[in-house]
């Protein structure tokens, strides 16, 4: 039995170590860097690039989708936009149908039915290829964009060595149970020290899925590469945010970060759905870390040690763990040193979070331990063992209302006419045809159910 206490104290230990310089370091280069030029860049900026919004959409909430479209056009961006709205064969499209309705007025507005479903990465291809303008805004349905979101993302890329950057995410619905606010504290974590500290080196490694912008030149020259990844010859359709910016990073292009963007998008409010949605995340990093680490030797040394922060930290936190839970159970001695070491890691992260944050809340992340070793770390395992496995889990078919519901859509009293005038001629609602049969799609396969807070994520 001594076997496994040596065990754990040393996986332990070695994992304390290995945190402590790596968030150590992260927490330096997290540091916000004062970047004056993009002041100076929005005075002197004459002609401002054009920005094309893609919104991909299955099976949402209309009032949801109205809450999203609203914050797009109510952008405070003075140069052109025009919105792809992009319906991916839902089938509640006549109860989303109200909102469209809304915003056809709008010349700044476009909608794109797809016949059926062909999945998050294809719908996006679809209204990329349909627009025109210098960089493209990726929105998920379920996300509202602060007023100067694409103000200050386009003042970001201002530099045309930077092919992408993101803003930060907040949970929309952060308030709603335990587990969004949870959920809404390891968002700001994730970006505030993990993407901030990347974005120091301009390698943001995932420029997140609900509100990230592209140069369009560097989307076309990746754009086939993009759309036919492939996993042990099977298509691969989630985890494109995460492909896209590794495969914008191989091809020299600085990924960037923008802290001041806010996004809120809606997180899972109970454990089932937030495990499905992180389990499809896991198979996601998994597959692109070989990609990731062919990157590393042109990138600077601290990345790195992310990498290595990210996958090996875990990996000595479960080797402990079990070392540490089978000394429990077949010697009947309380693994102290394993306990304490992970309890004293935790409070030390929390403590830092919430001095760097400012908010005291940030000590109630000390649940997210237990609930990453009892849950999320056996997630990971089994995620690496069925790598394979494509499926969403979470697009689902949502509820059709009763009748009455579906006039129930609550919109701002200005929404859909902020560049609508009288006699404008509505915008055209175009059914999009499958550009190749169904049966070589990735997602085709019918579902009867609908998890809304992570459906597209």
């Amino acid at each position: 039995m001594d076997l496994l206490a040596t065990t754990s104290a040393a996986a332990v230990s070695s994992y304390a170590l290995l945190s402590t310089i790596y968030k150590s370091v992260q927490a330096l280069y997290a540091q916000p860097a004062i970047d004056s030029s993009l002041d100076d860049l929005g005075q002197a900026e004459v002609v401002l690039p054009a920005v094309d919004v893609i919104v991909p959409c299955f099976n949402e909430d209309p009032n949801t989708l109205a809450e999203c479209l609203e914050s797009i056009a109510s952008q405070d961006y003075a140069g052109k936009i025009q919105v792809y709205v992009v319906d991916d064969g839902s089938a509640n499209r006549d109860v989303v149908a109200p909102v469209h309705q809304i915003y056809a007025s709008d010349p700044r507005f476009s909608f794109i039915l797809l016949a059926s479903n062909v999945g998050k990465r294809k719908a996006q291809i679809a209204a990329i290829r349909s627009s025109s303008g210098d960089l493209v805004l990726n929105v998920d349905s379920d996300t509202i964009l602060a007023a100067d979101v694409v103000t200050k993302l386009v003042l970001k890329m201002h530099d045309p060595a930077i092919g992408a950057a993101m803003g930060q995410l907040i949970a929309s619905n952060r308030n709603q149970t335990w587990l969004t606010r949870l959920i809404d504290m390891e968002y700001w974590l994730a970006c505030n020290e993990e993407r901030a500290a990347q974005a120091r080196f301009g390698a943001v490694m995932c420029c997140c899925g609900p509100c990230a912008m592209y140069r369009r030149s560097a989307l076309t020259m990746l754009l086939d590469q993009y759309e036919a990844q492939f996993f042990r010859g099977k298509p691969s359709d989630f985890g494109e945010d995460r492909h896209l910016t590794i495969l914008m990073l191989k091809a020299g292009f600085r990924t960037e970060y923008v802290p001041d963007a806010i996004a809120a998008t809606v997180v899972p409010h109970s454990l089932r759905p937030y495990l499905r949605q992180q389990l499809r995340w896991a198979r996601s990093t998994f597959r692109d870390t070989f990609l990731a680490w062919r990157l590393l030797p042109e990138l600077d040394g601290y990345l790195t040690l992310d990498v290595i922060g990210q996958n090996l930290g875990p990996l000595l936190l479960a080797i402990s763990s079990l070392a540490a839970l089978a000394q429990l159970l077949i010697d009947g001695s309380i693994p102290w040193w394993t306990g304490l070491t992970i309890a004293a890691m935790t409070m030390v992260r929390c403590s830092v979070a919430a001095l760097r944050a400012r908010e005291l809340r940030f000590i109630g992340f000390s649940l997210h331990t237990p609930i990453n070793i009892f849950l999320l770390l056996p997630l990971k395992a089994y995620a690496l063992c069925t790598l394979s496995n494509s499926d969403w889990l979470s697009r689902k078919v949502t509820d059709v209302p009763a009748e009455e519901e579906k006039q129930r859509v609550i919109l701002h009293p200005n929404a859909g006419r902020g560049a609508a005038g009288v006699g404008v001629a509505p915008a055209p609602i175009r059914t999009a045809p499958l550009s190749q049969p169904p049966s070589s799609l990735a997602a085709t396969e019918s579902v009867s159910g609908r998890d809304r807070s992570t459906v597209y994520k």
